[in-house]
């Protein structure tokens, strides 16, 4: 449902945007009408839940679940018309995320995840690339709203295109994530990401094998990083905070 809203929106033409943070950080009334779509299905199904939305905020629940919710990744895009935006679910329990929906209006493709269980692309088992040499690795990744993290993010990126295969940016890191997950990148890294630019697509990825963690754990809003296994270490060294 929200993924036809979205694909409606962007069939009308440019839709207008308003920035937030800084003239690179959109929202449109999209962005708005997707997540009031998602929360209502949630308090239909699950009405106990609590819910944490980009653009909604925190709304409480009783019964441990929490669902992070982006209701439209890669806004920039879908003003633009390129086409690569998502929608983006996921449920935790006690910080623990443990599942995992990532929708793709543009392909039609659904990526999901049941912590222990794998992960899916309109029911068909992914599987992460095996690559093993970071020169032969196809990588991702993108780019803060905030023009200071930016010049860090570009340096970074200048090390890297030089590394590996080359380099690419989506715009939406619910997508790449997936797309690491589906073995179509090698790798993906990203700074200042939120919680709910990055919870959904990274169960994804982990559940299909994929190397997963930030710069000395877990992602976090300091570095996400999910790569092939075999080039986990070297890229980490490569993208990690100074």
């Amino acid at each position: 449902m929200a993924g036809d809203l979205l694909l409606r929106g962007a069939a009308a033409g440019r839709p207008a945007a308003r920035t937030k943070s800084s003239p690179a950080d959109l929202v449109t009334d999209h962005d708005r009408r997707s997540e009031e779509c998602v929360v209502e299905l949630l308090r239909t199904y699950r009405p106990d839940d609590g819910i944490l939305g980009e653009e909604g905020g925190e709304r409480p629940g009783r019964s441990g679940v929490r669902w992070v919710v982006d209701p439209l990744d890669g806004t920039a895009n879908f003003v633009a018309g390129y086409p690569a935006f998502a929608v983006s679910l996921a449920a935790e329990r006690a910080g623990v995320v443990t599942v995992g929906v990532v929708h793709d209006p543009c392909r039609g493709e659904t990526f999901a995840a049941i912590r222990g269980r794998g992960a899916t692309c309109d029911g068909r088992a992914l599987a992460a690339s095996r690559v093993d040499r970071l020169a032969q690795a196809l990588i991702s990744t993108g780019f803060s709203s905030d023009a200071e993290v930016r010049d860090r993010q570009a340096a970074c990126a200048a090390r890297v295109v030089r590394r590996v295969r080359d380099l690419r940016s989506s715009g939406s890191a619910a997508l790449d994530l997936c797309w690491v997950a589906a073995g179509r990148l090698d790798g993906y890294y990203e700074a200042d990401l939120r919680p709910w630019d990055r919870a959904a697509g990274v169960l994804i990825a982990q559940e299909a094998g994929a190397w997963v963690g930030g710069a000395a754990g877990p992602p976090d809003d300091a570095l996400t990083l999910a790569c092939a296994p075999a080039v986990a270490e070297e890229l980490r060294a490569l993208v990690g905070p100074e």
